[in-house]
């Protein structure tokens, strides 16, 4: 496996990411911001975050496979979501989950949360890009 995860002492340790990942693969894998859209460009759960959020770490998913590669080999996730405020947090979280269960991972690399004013078409929520190490 060429990431492992870490929460350094010192930092606090937090459930939904690590603080730190180190890659040790030979290849970088950028995949571009995934949104909710299905294999035929049909926006999934218009106006459901959870169920969007779930829809972009399932494309996520499949391009790793698409690779030859999986969530252990994520070494950082960027997401974007409109209008983000901190209430927001349990539906990002049930979305996450979801999509976790359907793939059999646990999706825990370092991440970073943004709030945006809008995305790329009206309809979506969120955007999740990745960037994966592997050998």
């Amino acid at each position: 496996m060429a990431i492992t995860l870490v929460n350094p002492n010192g930092l606090p340790e937090i459930d939904a990411y690590r603080q730190v990942s180190i890659a040790t693969g030979s290849k970088l894998v950028f995949i571009a911001g995934q949104v909710a859209w299905d294999v035929d460009g049909v926006t999934v759960g218009e106006g459901d975050l959870a169920s969007q959020v779930e829809q972009c770490y399932l494309n996520i998913g499949t391009a790793l496979a698409e690779v030859g590669a999986s969530f252990d080999d994520v070494a950082k996730l960027t997401v974007y979501v409109v209008d983000w405020t901190p209430d927001k947090m349990p539906m990002l979280m049930e979305g996450l989950g979801r999509a976790a269960a359907k793939l059999g991972v646990t999706a825990t690399p370092p991440a970073s949360l943004l709030g945006v004013a809008a995305l790329d078409v009206p309809e979506h929520l969120v955007e999740v890009e990745a960037t994966a190490i592997i050998d």
